[in-house]
């Protein structure tokens, strides 16, 4: 008898965006694709920034409460700094996953000459681990693991792929693949049903969902609908390389102003108030400012 197929009832493409850019922070460009008005949330997902910004460009000291974000590099690099203490560079392939919990007030810039480009996604947290105390994951590039099959490489920054496994530890249950497809490749990738799924195209044009679906080229955002996994193909001349992210819905209400994603208006305006005082996670705030000493407005 034949093998079974990993997956067995497709996800389907049931939306589809075009990343257009825009500016954010001082200076810098992105092409946000969730956390826009037409996809103000997609559950747990808060935003997806393609980022492009160069020196003097950049995210200075600002605030964050409530979920986490994951920055993965994908040319130049960046230089975080924390109130904490925490330092350092994230370079290209590089990943930091930031639980800001209960308070961070942190820059981002530039750390190399010319353009420096990376993805940002915002994951909120439950309301049980809003609260949580700040922690950072790290890995370099070199760290990363990869597999590759019959024309599939995959980088696995979080969950499993083609059988390996990130050692990523994800509060609210996720799955982050970075798929380069040669010309003919075809997919196949399990992902959990319950989960809600996104695809977002980085290079070349690729099929997703169905055979017969259109090309899809770069700096598109597509939401897959029900189903066990995601099938795509390759059937252009040139590589193709996309990111499938996946994750547990919580199901919960959210409030949100700027950097604080909590449960409810009161909690927001408590935040605000804990971060004017310099409180409740906030308390190192009060004398901290990074080498940057431009702050944001949010």
């Amino acid at each position: 008898m034949p093998e079974r197929e990993v997956v067995q009832k497709p996800r389907l493409v049931v939306r589809k965006f075009l990343a257009r850019p825009q500016h954010e922070g001082v200076g810098a460009v992105v092409r946000r694709s969730i956390g826009r008005f037409e996809l103000k949330y997609f559950d747990p997902f808060l935003v997806l920034d393609e980022f492009s910004v160069s020196a003097p460009a950049g995210f200075p000291d600002h605030p964050h409460r409530g979920f986490e974000t994951v920055t993965y590099m994908l040319q130049g690099a960046v230089t975080h700094e924390d109130f904490e203490g925490h330092k350092g560079t994230i370079g290209a392939g590089d990943l930091q996953w930031m639980t800001a919990g209960r308070g961070i007030v942190h820059s981002e810039m530039p750390a190399a000459q010319g353009t420096q480009k990376g993805l940002q996604l915002w994951i909120n947290l439950s309301s049980k681990h809003k609260m949580t105390e700040p922690k950072y994951q790290e890995m370099l590039s070199k760290d990363i693991a990869e597999a590759a099959k019959d024309g599939v490489k995959v980088r696995v920054i979080a969950g499993e792929a083609l059988g390996t496994k990130s050692p990523i530890y994800t509060r609210t249950p996720t799955m982050y693949l970075d798929f380069t497809l040669k010309s003919g490749a075809i997919l196949q990738q399990p992902i959990q049903i319950s989960w809600n799924a996104f695809v977002y195209v980085l290079e070349g044009e690729g099929i997703f969902g169905s055979p017969k679906s259109l090309p899809v080229t770069a700096h598109h955002l597509l939401l897959l609908g029900s189903g066990d996994g995601l099938e795509a193909w390759n059937k252009s001349s040139k590589p193709l390389r996309f990111i499938l992210i996946g994750g547990e819905p919580l199901g919960e209400p959210i409030t949100q102003y700027g950097p604080f994603v909590m449960n409810t208006q009161e909690e927001i305006d408590q935040t605000i108030d804990d971060f004017d005082n310099c409180v409740n996670g906030f308390e190192k705030a009060r004398h901290w400012s990074s080498g940057d000493a431009l702050s944001l407005d949010f």
